[in-house]
């Protein structure tokens, strides 16, 4: 009977206290999972095991992750994005994109922010700092962003990050702090999205969203996994552009901050 699972008050507060507990005496949790983060074998009576509730428009789907992976969390996505990762889960997903090399051409996905609306790339890559390799994302947006609500002319993008909390880099010798209420959601090894806190409260908010779910290396999910987090690097319109390889990536990187215009947070990670 399983006795390492993990249901938190947030979880059992949208599955109910009948579905908690029955969860947790092994009547409906599962003798043995895929990690819905890191995508290998679990047990719930062998090791510690997390509850993850991820919830759509019409629907939700209770997943499970080993607890080193996620903490049991309640996680908001759009229904097109649940269908998908269940479709894929369910093994219904027949084109999975294979695994690529770390030095392959980045991989580039146009997003939206809320509630700017301004479009966004991002770039997915590795990045050296100390001697480590950390998971990254480097977004850059089309065009410049205003303040909501100005008229006036001018890129308010690295402002409005940094009073969220991003921090300014002028050189990338050591990883930016934990930005804590904003994740990185990947589902089913894929990108979906970049969650922020609420304004009004609840359950985080996405503040970029793939229009369809951007893979990544499984060097990059690795890392990931590895470190429980990912770098976010922000920069203003023509900064960055869109780098074919890692090594380029790095070099736009180190001008921007050099330039004084990156600024990064390293944000947790959301799964499924």
């Amino acid at each position: 009977m399983p006795r390492m699972l993990d249901v938190s008050d947030e979880v059992r507060a949208e599955i109910g206290d009948e579905e908690a507990d029955r969860l947790l005496a092994g009547d409906s949790a599962p003798g043995g999972y895929d990690c819905t983060s890191c995508r290998t074998p679990g047990d719930p009576e062998q090791e510690r095991t997390s509850t993850v509730l991820f919830i759509g428009d019409e629907t939700a789907v209770l997943a499970f992750a080993h607890s080193t992976c996620l903490p049991s969390q309640v996680v908001q996505v759009t229904e097109e994005q649940l269908q998908g990762a269940v479709r894929a889960i369910g093994g219904n997903d027949t084109a999975p994109a294979p695994a690529a090399p770390a030095m392959q051409a980045a991989h580039v996905a146009p997003g939206h922010t809320a509630p700017e609306q301004a479009v966004l790339g991002v770039t997915s890559g590795l990045v050296l700092i100390a001697g480590e390799l950390h998971p990254a994302l480097v977004v850059e947006p089309t065009a410049p962003v205003a303040r909501p609500g100005s008229l006036a002319p001018g890129d308010d993008f690295l402002p409005l990050l940094i009073e969220q909390g991003f921090i300014p880099m002028t050189v990338l010798s050591t990883t930016p702090p934990v930005l804590h209420g904003w994740s990185v959601l990947l589902a089913v090894g894929q990108l979906h999205a970049v969650l922020q806190p609420n304004p009004n409260g609840g359950q985080p908010v996405a503040w970029w969203q793939a229009h369809q779910p951007l893979q990544v290396t499984e060097g990059w999910r690795t890392a990931a996994n590895k470190h429980q987090q990912v770098l976010l690097f922000a920069a203003p319109v023509g900064s960055i552009g869109r780098q074919p390889r890692e090594d380029l990536l790095r070099d736009a990187l180190d001008r921007a901050a050099a330039n004084g215009r990156l600024v990064a947070a390293a944000l947790p990670l959301a799964g499924l």
